[in-house]
């Protein structure tokens, strides 16, 4: 693949699209419902005000782009097809989420997907883990956003039921 730095710009290229097209996916889905229906919901006293999500996801998305790049320059692809497999299946699952809560405006369906995506990032941490540390450290506080975001989901759709 040419050059080391060609190969570790590639990597970070990919790492980035992949997790900005996941983020674009989701964005587009709730901005669909972010104002009027999102905002008649009732939620739990626990719910964070809207000026949060941007930067936490901000962050989060920039963490979990870096821990695919660093496996990704650990392993290659062809050695870490299994990991970075899972890697994307959590983006499609993270993607979905939106798409069904706010998208679909169905949270009960979101709370399953939700369920899912924080396996999904738990089985990617524990597959990260043996090839690089700090990837799999990378993704912590995703899997301690999700447990969050897993309990305010199941909070709105008790609430709203």
């Amino acid at each position: 693949m040419g050059t080391p730095g060609l190969r570790s710009a590639i990597g970070l290229i990919v790492a980035v699209l992949a997790v900005s097209s996941a983020a674009a996916i989701g964005g587009a889905a709730t901005s669909s419902s972010v104002g009027e229906w999102y905002q008649a919901l009732r939620k739990p006293s626990f719910n964070p005000p809207s000026w949060i999500f941007g930067p936490v996801w901000t962050a989060l998305s920039a963490m979990m782009a870096t821990a695919a790049w660093l496996v990704w320059m650990k392993r290659g692809f062809a050695d870490a097809q299994l990991p970075l497999a899972l890697f994307g299946l959590q983006l499609a699952l993270n993607a979905a989420w939106s798409v069904l809560f706010f998208g679909l405006r169905n949270p009960g369906l979101a709370l399953v997907d939700i369920g899912l995506l924080w396996a999904a990032i738990l089985a990617t941490l524990l597959a990260f883990r043996p090839i690089s540390l700090p990837a799999a450290l990378l993704l912590a506080p995703y899997l301690v956003w999700v447990s969050f975001a897993a309990v305010l989901n199941h909070a709105i759709w008790s609430l709203n039921r």
